[in-house]
Protein backbone atom coordinates (compact mmCIF):
# COMPACT_ATOMS: atom_id res chain seq x y z
CA UNK A 1 0.00 0.00 0.00
CA UNK A 2 1.52 3.28 -1.11
CA UNK A 3 2.44 5.53 1.81
CA UNK A 4 1.79 2.91 4.48
CA UNK A 5 4.40 2.44 7.21
CA UNK A 6 5.09 -1.30 7.13
CA UNK A 7 7.09 -1.14 10.37
CA UNK A 8 3.89 -0.40 12.28
CA UNK A 9 2.52 -2.91 14.76
CA UNK A 10 0.17 -5.03 12.70
CA UNK A 11 -0.59 -8.47 11.29
CA UNK A 12 0.54 -9.08 7.72
CA UNK A 13 -0.23 -11.92 5.34
CA UNK A 14 2.69 -12.43 2.97
CA UNK A 15 3.27 -14.68 -0.02
CA UNK A 16 6.59 -15.15 -1.78
CA UNK A 17 6.93 -17.22 -4.95
CA UNK A 18 9.85 -19.00 -6.54
CA UNK A 19 11.06 -17.41 -9.77
CA UNK A 20 9.15 -18.76 -12.79
CA UNK A 21 6.90 -20.63 -10.31
CA UNK A 22 9.33 -23.56 -10.29
CA UNK A 23 8.18 -26.36 -8.01
CA UNK A 24 11.33 -27.11 -6.03
CA UNK A 25 10.34 -27.32 -2.34
CA UNK A 26 8.76 -30.77 -2.29
CA UNK A 27 5.58 -32.65 -3.11
CA UNK A 28 1.91 -32.45 -2.22
CA UNK A 29 0.60 -36.00 -1.86
CA UNK A 30 -2.76 -37.50 -1.03
CA UNK A 31 -2.65 -38.93 2.47
CA UNK A 32 -2.45 -42.72 2.42
CA UNK A 33 -1.97 -43.02 -1.34
CA UNK A 34 1.45 -41.57 -2.07
CA UNK A 35 -0.02 -39.93 -5.17
CA UNK A 36 2.02 -36.89 -6.16
CA UNK A 37 -0.10 -33.81 -6.98
CA UNK A 38 2.87 -31.74 -8.10
CA UNK A 39 5.19 -32.77 -10.91
CA UNK A 40 8.81 -31.64 -10.74
CA UNK A 41 12.38 -32.83 -10.31
CA UNK A 42 11.97 -36.19 -8.59
CA UNK A 43 15.66 -36.64 -7.75
CA UNK A 44 15.49 -34.03 -5.01
CA UNK A 45 12.51 -35.66 -3.30
CA UNK A 46 13.19 -37.35 0.02
CA UNK A 47 10.18 -39.47 1.07
CA UNK A 48 11.61 -39.91 4.56
CA UNK A 49 11.26 -36.26 5.48
CA UNK A 50 7.86 -35.05 6.61
CA UNK A 51 7.01 -31.58 7.69
CA UNK A 52 3.62 -30.82 9.30
CA UNK A 53 2.26 -28.50 6.68
CA UNK A 54 1.54 -25.58 8.95
CA UNK A 55 2.63 -24.15 12.29
CA UNK A 56 -0.50 -22.94 13.99
CA UNK A 57 -1.34 -24.89 17.17
CA UNK A 58 -4.22 -22.70 18.28
CA UNK A 59 -6.50 -22.38 15.25
CA UNK A 60 -7.91 -25.26 13.22
CA UNK A 61 -11.05 -25.20 11.17
CA UNK A 62 -10.99 -27.64 8.22
CA UNK A 63 -14.40 -26.59 7.02
CA UNK A 64 -13.44 -23.32 5.34
CA UNK A 65 -11.42 -22.93 2.13
CA UNK A 66 -10.54 -19.62 0.58
CA UNK A 67 -9.04 -19.89 -2.93
CA UNK A 68 -8.92 -16.11 -3.21
CA UNK A 69 -7.50 -14.76 0.05
CA UNK A 70 -9.43 -11.52 -0.03
CA UNK A 71 -12.73 -13.02 -1.22
CA UNK A 72 -13.39 -16.17 0.80
CA UNK A 73 -15.66 -18.82 -0.62
CA UNK A 74 -16.51 -21.36 2.05
CA UNK A 75 -18.23 -23.65 -0.48
CA UNK A 76 -15.17 -24.22 -2.68
CA UNK A 77 -13.27 -26.83 -0.70
CA UNK A 78 -11.56 -29.95 -1.95
CA UNK A 79 -12.13 -32.71 0.61
CA UNK A 80 -9.16 -34.80 -0.52
CA UNK A 81 -6.85 -34.89 2.47
CA UNK A 82 -3.34 -34.05 1.33
CA UNK A 83 -0.05 -33.15 2.92
CA UNK A 84 3.07 -31.26 1.91
CA UNK A 85 6.29 -33.28 1.96
CA UNK A 86 9.32 -30.99 2.09
CA UNK A 87 12.57 -31.86 0.36
CA UNK A 88 15.97 -30.46 1.33
CA UNK A 89 15.24 -27.06 -0.20
CA UNK A 90 11.76 -26.87 1.29
CA UNK A 91 13.17 -27.57 4.74
CA UNK A 92 15.54 -24.63 4.30
CA UNK A 93 12.64 -22.37 3.25
CA UNK A 94 10.69 -23.57 6.29
CA UNK A 95 13.55 -23.17 8.76
CA UNK A 96 14.35 -19.65 7.61
CA UNK A 97 10.80 -18.60 8.32
CA UNK A 98 11.30 -19.75 11.91
CA UNK A 99 14.67 -17.97 11.92
CA UNK A 100 12.88 -14.65 11.47
CA UNK A 101 11.46 -14.88 15.00
CA UNK A 102 14.97 -15.41 16.38
CA UNK A 103 16.58 -12.69 14.32
CA UNK A 104 13.86 -10.13 14.95
CA UNK A 105 12.45 -10.43 18.49
CA UNK A 106 9.55 -8.13 17.67
CA UNK A 107 8.20 -10.64 15.14
CA UNK A 108 5.71 -13.43 15.80
CA UNK A 109 4.78 -16.02 13.19
CA UNK A 110 1.11 -16.83 13.71
CA UNK A 111 1.02 -19.35 10.87
CA UNK A 112 3.17 -20.36 7.94
CA UNK A 113 3.36 -22.97 5.23
CA UNK A 114 5.81 -23.94 2.50
CA UNK A 115 4.20 -25.15 -0.71
CA UNK A 116 5.98 -26.58 -3.80
CA UNK A 117 6.68 -23.17 -5.36
CA UNK A 118 5.71 -20.54 -2.78
CA UNK A 119 5.40 -19.76 0.90
CA UNK A 120 2.66 -18.13 2.92
CA UNK A 121 3.09 -16.58 6.36
CA UNK A 122 1.09 -14.52 8.81
CA UNK A 123 3.65 -12.23 10.42
CA UNK A 124 2.95 -9.94 13.33
CA UNK A 125 5.18 -6.96 14.03
CA UNK A 126 4.82 -6.03 17.70
CA UNK A 127 7.28 -3.53 19.12
CA UNK A 128 5.98 -4.28 22.63
CA UNK A 129 7.62 -7.72 22.42
CA UNK A 130 11.04 -6.08 22.49
CA UNK A 131 12.29 -5.87 26.07
CA UNK A 132 15.41 -4.04 27.24
CA UNK A 133 18.42 -6.19 26.43
CA UNK A 134 21.98 -6.37 27.71
CA UNK A 135 24.74 -5.13 25.48
CA UNK A 136 28.15 -6.65 26.28
CA UNK A 137 26.63 -7.66 29.63
CA UNK A 138 27.11 -4.09 30.78
CA UNK A 139 24.97 -1.44 29.14
CA UNK A 140 21.23 -1.74 28.72
CA UNK A 141 19.77 -0.83 25.37
CA UNK A 142 16.27 0.58 25.68
CA UNK A 143 13.60 -1.08 23.59
CA UNK A 144 12.76 2.25 21.98
CA UNK A 145 16.27 2.37 20.50
CA UNK A 146 15.80 -0.92 18.66
CA UNK A 147 14.82 -0.02 15.12
CA UNK A 148 11.82 -1.94 13.85
CA UNK A 149 12.48 -3.02 10.28
CA UNK A 150 9.69 -2.65 7.74
CA UNK A 151 8.12 -5.74 6.24
CA UNK A 152 10.04 -5.33 2.97
CA UNK A 153 13.39 -5.57 4.79
CA UNK A 154 12.23 -8.53 6.85
CA UNK A 155 11.17 -10.41 3.73
CA UNK A 156 14.37 -9.31 2.00
CA UNK A 157 16.39 -10.91 4.80
CA UNK A 158 14.33 -14.09 4.53
CA UNK A 159 14.75 -14.38 0.78
CA UNK A 160 18.47 -13.56 0.88
CA UNK A 161 19.38 -16.03 3.64
CA UNK A 162 17.20 -18.85 2.31
CA UNK A 163 18.58 -18.36 -1.21
CA UNK A 164 22.18 -18.58 0.03
CA UNK A 165 21.48 -21.77 1.96
CA UNK A 166 19.66 -23.35 -0.97
CA UNK A 167 22.59 -22.47 -3.26
CA UNK A 168 24.98 -24.10 -0.78
CA UNK A 169 22.73 -27.18 -0.72
CA UNK A 170 23.31 -27.62 -4.45
CA UNK A 171 20.59 -25.72 -6.27
CA UNK A 172 22.74 -22.85 -7.50
CA UNK A 173 20.15 -21.55 -9.99
CA UNK A 174 17.48 -21.06 -7.32
CA UNK A 175 15.92 -17.62 -7.06
CA UNK A 176 12.84 -16.07 -5.51
CA UNK A 177 10.53 -13.88 -7.53
CA UNK A 178 11.73 -10.32 -7.12
CA UNK A 179 8.67 -9.01 -5.28
CA UNK A 180 6.26 -10.50 -2.76
CA UNK A 181 2.56 -10.15 -2.05
CA UNK A 182 1.34 -8.59 1.19
CA UNK A 183 -2.02 -7.96 2.77
CA UNK A 184 -2.75 -6.11 6.02
CA UNK A 185 -5.01 -8.20 8.24
CA UNK A 186 -7.50 -5.78 9.75
CA UNK A 187 -10.02 -7.96 11.58
CA UNK A 188 -10.64 -11.39 13.08
CA UNK A 189 -12.74 -12.64 10.15
CA UNK A 190 -9.95 -11.88 7.67
CA UNK A 191 -7.41 -13.52 9.99
CA UNK A 192 -9.50 -16.69 10.31
CA UNK A 193 -10.12 -16.92 6.56
CA UNK A 194 -6.44 -16.54 5.77
CA UNK A 195 -5.28 -19.10 8.33
CA UNK A 196 -7.95 -21.57 7.19
CA UNK A 197 -6.86 -21.07 3.59
CA UNK A 198 -3.28 -21.83 4.58
CA UNK A 199 -4.23 -24.93 6.54
CA UNK A 200 -6.17 -26.29 3.58
CA UNK A 201 -3.67 -25.23 0.91
CA UNK A 202 -2.33 -28.79 0.37
CA UNK A 203 -5.89 -30.13 0.01
CA UNK A 204 -6.65 -27.75 -2.83
CA UNK A 205 -3.20 -27.57 -4.40
CA UNK A 206 -4.26 -28.72 -7.87
CA UNK A 207 -6.87 -25.92 -7.91
CA UNK A 208 -4.58 -23.26 -6.47
CA UNK A 209 -3.70 -20.21 -8.57
CA UNK A 210 -0.01 -20.93 -7.90
CA UNK A 211 -0.28 -24.55 -9.04
CA UNK A 212 2.10 -25.50 -11.80
CA UNK A 213 2.29 -28.89 -13.48
CA UNK A 214 5.33 -29.74 -15.56
CA UNK A 215 4.57 -32.06 -18.44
Amino acid sequence: MVGYDYSQNNLYFVTSCVKNMECCFGDVVLVGTGRDLSVHNANIYNPNIYNPNIHNPNIHNPNIHNPDIHNPDIHNFDENESEMILNEYGIIANNQLKWLEIQYPYIELHAYIVMPNHIHAVIEIDSLKVNPINKNNMDQLDAENIKIKPLSQIMGAYKTTSSKLIHLAGKEEFAWHRSFHDHIIRDEKSYQNIVNYMENNPNSWNKDKFYKKIN
